[in-house]
């Protein structure tokens, strides 16, 4: 192998900390703290907030940047198609980097956005513009919405 493997956050299930020298205990007491936190900071943070944003854990490195950026989520509820306000000054933010969901007809549960193989005129689109979250149903018969999530992921 020629490349480093990518370091995953795995933390040992045991460690050996000496008995007697209280220094020494300290320092590895200390490494051993860090380490935790390290990988503890490392995971994506599986928290879907509706009307606040968090932060996702993930680490983006973009094209240019020596440092990593950071991605918030927020999740938001709607019961038809429409624009529902996201509350987020898009000309503050980096992009977004997913935007998903999913919806129900009272019966059946679709993925956000929706796509009809047989006929493009029941497909139901997702997409973000500067002030709101629009979910449009196609013109032919695509499945009633009765409610659904859309969830918004963005670089801060």
């Amino acid at each position: 192998m020629t490349q480093p493997v990518q370091q995953s956050p795995y933390l040992r299930t045991q460690r050996s900390f000496p008995a007697e020298n209280t220094q020494v205990l300290s320092v590895e007491v200390d490494r051993a703290y860090i380490d935790i936190a390290q990988k503890v900071n490392s995971r994506t943070v599986g928290t879907f907030p509706l009307n606040t944003p968090v932060v996702t854990g993930e680490r983006w490195f973009l094209t240019g940047q020596p440092n990593s950026q950071q991605t918030l989520r927020q999740i938001y509820t709607f019961t038809a198609a429409g624009g529902i306000a996201h509350g987020i000054t898009t000309t503050q933010i980096e992009g977004f980097t997913k935007i998903y969901g999913t919806f129900t007809d009272g019966t059946n549960w679709y993925p956000l956005p929706y796509v009809d193989v047989a006929n493009a005129n029941n497909q139901v689109n997702v997409y973000v513009s500067p002030t709101n979250i629009v979910i449009t149903a196609g013109a032919g018969a695509p499945p009633a919405i009765t409610s659904g999530i859309v969830v918004l992921e963005w670089l801060a």
